[in-house]
This record gives structure tokens, sequence and C-alpha cells, in this order.
């Protein structure tokens, strides 16, 4: 049986209309003048990101890595469901947030989704790439806007780019010759214990885990634990082949922290038995007029925004860092992060 006549019209037979998808969204920088940073906004009402991104993951990716951040507004990503599924269009699925060093939250025990760092409203948090301490990493953060802040609470985000090009070229050198030593002490009543940071109740999973990363663990009384690690500064983004400033030297260092947290810390506790804290890779002390320079060079080079509803924020952890500023009332982003990297993998050879 023959199927329906194709429509014509005047004898010419209809050719079948294909939108051009990339006109379905509408990009602009974020700031006139600044290549960082990509506003992403649906030209149209109804336009869905998440059937759009499944669709779009080149372009996503190409962009992702000319602007180093996309904010995707407008798109009514309205539940965290949603944002789940947002995020595996536009990677592959979210991470399980191992080997913490902040408190956070799971919002569902079926996503990989968690709240921003729960700390108090009144401080601010220091910029950073995410988990760039660790050996095993995300290239991908995602962050969702539920509730939009009503005084500051702004996320700001800057250009990893712009922070190497700023570093002194002495001072990169000298982190890229000797790395960077992590030390973490857990369960000694400051910061979060090693239960939450390893999500095991179990110390030889524990030192299974940190064996297979190359961290060294410490048990020390009372069931506490001391872990030490040696990471590098310097890595190479493994699609952009750029080398780039990529690590927690001055994130955890103790003198980063809000003065009244820092000595009343340094009073209570040797260098290597604070919380956190961070050294050249040979041990020996990074000097403060050094630590000075690398937060000058993070806080020039960062821009802001004010939260909406429904924003999407997707950073390449690489090539952009964040921080938070404090703010007042309601506030809730979410976060998660994708696409599971090894810091050996990125790392300089000799």
């Amino acid at each position: 049986m023959n199927g329906p006549a194709t429509p014509t019209l005047g004898g010419m037979r209809r050719k079948p209309i294909r939108l051009d998808e990339e006109n379905l969204v509408t990009f602009k920088p974020l700031n006139d003048g600044q290549n960082y940073t990509l506003l992403c906004e649906p030209a149209s009402p109804g336009v869905s990101l998440i059937a759009w991104a499944q669709r779009q993951r080149e372009l996503i990716e190409r962009k992702l890595l000319e602007h180093g951040a996309l904010l995707f507004r407008h798109f009514q990503v309205d539940t965290a469901t949603a944002f789940d599924q947002c995020i595996s269009s536009l990677s592959g699925g979210a991470l399980e947030y191992k080997f913490r060093a902040s408190p956070r939250t799971q919002v569902d025990p079926g996503l990989n989704i968690y709240t921003s760092t729960d700390y108090p409203q009144d401080q601010r948090i220091f910029p950073h790439n995410e988990h760039s301490y660790s050996p095993v990493f995300p290239l991908k953060i995602f962050l969702w806007c539920d509730v939009a802040p009503q005084s500051r609470g702004e996320t700001p985000i800057g250009d990893t780019r712009a922070i190497t090009r700023g570093i002194d070229p002495q001072v990169r050198e000298r982190f890229a010759r000797l790395g960077i030593m992590y030390v973490r002490n857990y369960g000694d009543g400051f910061g979060l214990p090693w239960q939450t940071v390893f999500q095991t109740e179990d110390r030889a999973q524990v030192d299974a885990y940190c064996a297979s990363v190359g961290i060294q663990t410490e048990w020390k009384e009372n069931n506490r634990l001391r872990t030490r690690q040696v990471g590098p500064a310097l890595v190479r983004h493994p699609r952009t082949d750029e080398i780039l400033w990529f690590n927690h030297a001055t994130f955890f260092h103790v003198s980063t922290l809000p003065a009244s947290v820092g000595d009343a810390l340094q009073a209570d506790f040797a260098d290597d038995d604070l919380p956190q804290n961070t050294f050249y890779g040979d041990g020996s002390p990074i000097e403060p007029e050094v630590l000075e320079h690398l937060r000058a060079v993070y806080l020039q080079n960062m821009i802001e925004f004010s939260w909406q509803h429904g924003d999407v924020l997707l950073l390449d952890n690489m090539l952009s860092v964040h921080a938070r500023n404090e703010y007042s009332g309601p506030r809730r982003i979410l976060v998660s992060m994708a696409e599971a990297l090894n810091s050996t993998d990125v790392a300089l050879k000799p």
C-alpha cells in the first residue's frame, strides 16, 4: 500500500524544514570586551537545555574550551532532577564527591548533587580550582541556582589562563620544579573527620585508597589521621595542551584563612598538625611574600554576576577558578562534578 503523497505546491515538492539548532541558543560575552565566560540564552521560549545539549555536545565543548565558563540562563531548569539531567546532557553524568575537603550535603541519595560548601554565611571562600589538591579531580564543575540570594552571595569566577600569566615566572618555576606538599589532619576537632572525607568507617579502606593514589597515611592516637601527598603546581590541559596553574597551594595554606581563624589555629597547632596546610614539595615552607603575591593574582582576575533562579553555570575546572562571597538571607546553590581525571595524566613531563 502506498503511503500518503508528499504535499506539493504548484507541482513542486515541499522540502522538510530543518531549524538551525545553533540558532536556538544565543551566545554573547557575559561582560562586554572580555572573552572569559559566555552567556547562553534560548533564542525563543520553550527551548529545552537538556534536549538541545544532547544534540550540541560538540558545539558546547568548543565554546567551553574557548571561553572557560558558560552561564546558561532562562532555560527553566527548575528542579534538582532537571539539573541532574542537564549534567548528563552536557557531560556524561555526575560524579560522587570523594576525598572531601569541605562540608557539603547530598540533596538526594540517588543523585550526585550536593549543596555548595556549607560554610557560615558571613564568610567568603577564596578562589580555587575544585579538587586541584586531589590525585583525582573533575574536569567539569556544574552549579545551579535554586534560590537566588537576596544580598551578595555571588560565586565569583576567574580565568586560570590569566592567573597563570600573572604569576611571577620565578615563582612558577620553583613550584614547577618542587611541586606542592599537602598535609591534612583529621579528627582533631577542626575540619572534616576522615570518615566523612573518605566516606568509610574502615581504616583499611582508607589506607588502600591512599596507597592507590600516592597519599601517605599516618594513624595517630585516638583514631586520628594525618595524610601527606605531593602534587603538581602546574599541569597540561588534556584538550588544549596549555600549561596551567592548578593547585591548592594558596587555598589550603593557613595564612589564607581569616586572620582571626588562622592566628587561633597556629596558636594551638604546629604547622604539620593544622587541619590543612601546604608546603613546597620538599617540605620547606612557602614564603609569606609568595603567598601574598599568589593571593593578589587570583583576586585581580575574578569576575562576578548576580545569580538568578534556574541559572546553570558550567566551568572547565582547569580553565576556571571559583569562590563565594558572603551573603544574608536564603541562598541555595547546588553543585556537581563530572569527567574524572587523574593528576598523573596531566602532569608536566620532565
